[in-house]
């Protein structure tokens, strides 16, 4: 039996994995039971278990995985991701889509931090997840479908879109709101094919769209696991989605959900943007990190 082969038969694929059951199974029950403010404090080690969790059943089904092509760049994911969801704290500062309540609790230095640590995980989450959807054969089939080919009018359509779809938002964010999942990834494509970096049209001129569908579905389980791990939370998120402010799942209204699809995309395009290279190789599997 070769190691690839005990890997896959292994149900947590590797040492990651118990670990990050582990840490599911301490961290869940506490989040949701304990008095006071349990969140702050467990939201990073909660959320590290499902990313370990999720690339152990990565590495089972392929053989590879985000944490065992490259320690180094696993960890950098984390320190990506930072920047990338402040970026969306500061837009929220003029829609106030979302409050944290709670939050008021803390000095500013440690609200920083805290929500710091916490943002680390956006990034890694979805990515692992999105490897995970990839890893299924429905998506496999994926590989050849209809094709769009990227343009030089496309691209400064999309750039020209996107960036009028985000100065409405800031001009009006009671009613340009839900611009906001939308303008920063139509900004971003071009930016990045004009820059030289990696852009998911480059997979789309080929018909090859596991990558959009994999990120897509990907943020959405995440998507879900966030809002379900809130729910019982504290210090906790709600919402303020005017005219959409029903068929709540958890806190999120139903509608809010779609949100997940476009936000993937940018998580991937801004991850491109700062971090030009890909710095790791599948070997021979075609991960979204590619």
């Amino acid at each position: 039996m070769n190691g690839r082969t005990a890997i896959k038969r292994s149900v947590f694929g590797g040492l990651q994995g118990w670990l990050g059951l582990a840490l599911l199974a301490v961290c869940w029950p506490l989040n949701w039971c304990l008095p006071g403010m349990r969140t702050a404090y467990l939201f990073f080690p909660l959320w590290l278990g499902y990313i370990l969790v999720v690339d152990a059943q990565v590495l089972r089904r392929t053989g590879t995985s985000l944490w065992t092509r490259s320690r180094r760049d696993f960890g950098l994911l984390f320190f990506t991701s930072v920047p990338v969801w402040w970026l969306f704290e500061a837009i929220n500062r003029r829609t106030g889509n979302w409050e944290y309540l709670g939050s008021n609790t803390f000095t500013a230095l440690e609200y920083y931090l805290l929500c710091t640590i916490s943002f680390s995980t956006v990034m890694p989450a979805v990515f692992e997840t999105a490897e995970l959807v990839r890893s299924f054969p429905c998506v496999e089939r994926l590989g050849a479908g209809p094709r769009i080919q990227p343009t030089a009018a496309i691209n400064l359509g999309m750039f020209l879109g996107g960036g009028a779809m985000l100065a409405l938002t800031l001009t009006w964010p009671k009613y340009c709101y839900p611009f906001v999942w939308t303008s920063l990834v139509l900004i971003l494509e071009p930016l990045n094919c004009w820059l030289g970096r990696r852009h998911f049209l480059q997979h789309l001129e080929h018909g090859d769209w596991r990558l959009v569908v994999s990120l897509a579905l990907g943020a959405v389980i995440c998507g879900f696991f966030w809002e379900m791990w809130n729910y019982y939370s504290y210090p906790k998120w709600i919402y303020h989605t005017p005219g959409a402010q029903f068929l709540h799942i958890f806190e999120m209204p139903l509608l809010g959900y779609g949100g997940y699809v476009p936000f993937a995309l940018e998580l991937w395009a801004l991850k491109h943007l700062l971090w030009p290279r890909a710095p790791w190789t599948a070997g021979g599997w075609n991960g979204v990190m590619e």
